[in-house]
């Protein structure tokens, strides 16, 4: 396929697109698609675009040995005899998940998150969980997201096929900017909108790179009791610091009034291919008979309609690499820091060689995570994409597919998670040309 040209079917239409939900047709829906097609188009070019983990740490021998792991969980921790543990890994299962304890257990351990397993949901990737909180939240046409700008593509997408409308929230370099949060609470409230949650990525945000300072967490949850707001929190990459700043508490381990409802994932930091997932949601849920439950039960009914249940034997590996490292993937996961600080140091000091100021293009400096936003004097968008990926070989990702209002944005996105550290070299040099081409072919100032 040419992604430079549409596709010419000569076949009579069966369906026309405005007969199907808007948002099949997308900006949001389409990003994805696009990247991927752009990527597959392009294998021999060098990625600074995919987001993924390093594959150089995949085991071919450990899913079997997690497997394992976990059958003797059931067996010798659980009690569960050979037929239950037959049933257990290889029926449907239950709704909620099979490995819920585990991960209150890992949240304990890394985080000093506790909660009761039972307000866990395991789920098909952390796009599911995703998908259940917006669901449950959307309960008619004037309820309302918030979201920090620039946004992940999924959260604005997921959204979209909810008939939920999404505000953006300004970020910038310190992760929120608190006060247009409050004042686009209090806008959307005059208008007769009602803002049910706001979303955020306190660690290393994708696309951006930005971390939530403590104090900014800790006001975030005053903000959030105050305007009895929810909070979505997305945690993909919080452990993955780049030098020896540590760690900071998750909006989760700081929530006291269970304003915070939590996303977590274990696709950067055990098993992409597993597709698990979980979101933990303690919030007390009244019904109309006055008895009182968990949000995660909410979750769990939308989910039975949704995949069932999330695989089993997924499950059970994500839970068997969980019990290998006693339930703690900080201490799982020390090759993996160590390689995406050691690379995101290595794009640092590659631009910094590249483009010696003064110059016209900037970039941030993320404190960990796999991104960086570069700025560059001129548009940025889809076309440049394809002309970067066929005439110089390199990917990366145009930032407005991060943003919702569909105007240039003169940025792109870097990864650096998937990529080894001369290829990074290989990647900056191939990006350094077509920047100077660009500028080149930028018109020259007036007056």
């Amino acid at each position: 396929m040419n992604v430079d040209e549409p596709v010419d079917v000569d076949e009579p239409v069966d369906v026309d697109l405005a007969e199907l939900h808007p948002a099949v047709d997308d900006p949001a829906l389409n990003s994805m698609n696009f990247l991927n097609e752009v990527a597959q188009h392009w294998p021999e070019a060098v990625s600074l675009a995919a987001g993924r983990p390093y594959e150089e740490f995949f085991d071919d021998d450990a899913p079997p040995r997690w497997l394992a792991r976990f059958r003797r969980h059931l067996a010798e921790d659980l009690g569960q005899d050979p037929e239950q543990v037959r049933r257990t890994l290889f029926q449907y299962g239950r709704t909620k998940g099979v490995v819920h304890h585990l991960v209150a257990r890992n949240l304990a351990v890394d985080e000093g998150v506790h909660v009761d397993p039972e307000s866990v949901v395991v789920t098909a990737g952390c796009q599911e969980a995703m998908f259940l909180v917006l669901r449950a939240l959307r309960a008619g046409p004037r309820d309302l997201l918030l979201a920090v700008a620039p946004t992940y593509v999924g959260l604005t997408g997921a959204a979209r096929l909810l008939d939920l409308p999404v505000r953006p929230v300004a970020g910038g370099p310190a992760g929120v900017d608190l006060a247009d949060l409050l004042d686009q609470v209090r806008r959307a409230r005059a208008e007769g909108l009602r803002p049910r949650a706001c979303y955020v990525m306190p660690d290393f945000a994708n696309p951006s790179g930005a971390r939530i300072t403590l104090d900014d967490r800790r006001r975030l949850l005053d903000l959030a009791a105050e305007e009895e707001l929810l909070v979505i929190e997305d945690n993909p990459y919080g452990l993955f610091p780049a030098g020896d700043q540590g760690r900071l508490p998750t909006l989760k381990a700081l929530d006291t009034r269970r304003r915070v409802v939590y996303l977590g994932s274990f696709a950067k930091t055990v098993l992409p291919g597993a597709r698990v997932g979980y979101v933990v949601a303690d919030q007390r849920v009244a019904g109309p008979d006055g008895a009182v439950g968990l949000f995660a039960d909410q979750l769990a009914k939308i989910k039975s309609m949704v995949t069932v249940n999330t695989s089993p034997l997924a499950q059970a590996i994500i839970g068997g690499a969980l019990l290998e490292h006693d339930c703690s993937l900080v201490t799982a996961t020390v090759r993996q820091r160590a390689a995406y600080g050691r690379n995101l140091r290595h794009l640092l000091a590659g631009l910094a060689r590249r483009f010696p100021a003064p110059s016209p293009v900037s970039w941030n400096a993320p404190a960990g995570g796999f991104f960086l936003v570069l700025t560059v004097p001129f548009p940025v968008d889809d076309a440049l994409l394809r002309r970067s990926a066929r005439r110089y070989g390199v990917l990366w990702t145009p930032m407005a597919h991060f943003y919702d209002d569909g105007a240039p944005v003169n940025a792109l996105r870097l990864s650096v998670s998937a990529i080894t550290p001369d290829q990074i070299d290989l990647g900056l040099d191939r990006l350094a040309a077509l920047v100077a081409d660009e500028l080149d072919r930028a018109p020259l100032p007036t007056g």
